[in-house]
């Protein structure tokens, strides 16, 4: 039983999934999605880890 993240997804489907997006969007076009791809996790991950600002604004507000 060989699945990933076990969501039932194996390496037939996987590669499946590869070739299709292969087809669907070109060898040249491949790694600039996959750049796009990766900006938009890191943009995400500092989002989270970034103290909202307007968290604090609003939390020295009632300070006052």
């Amino acid at each position: 039983m060989n699945t990933l993240l076990l969501l039932g997804v194996g390496m037939q489907e996987i590669l499946l999934i590869a070739l299709v997006v292969l087809l669907f969007f070109g060898g040249k076009k491949i790694p600039e999605l996959m750049k796009g791809l990766g900006k938009g996790v890191k943009s995400f991950k500092d989002g989270m880890n970034e103290p909202d600002s307007s968290t604090a604004d609003s939390k020295d507000e009632d300070k006052k």
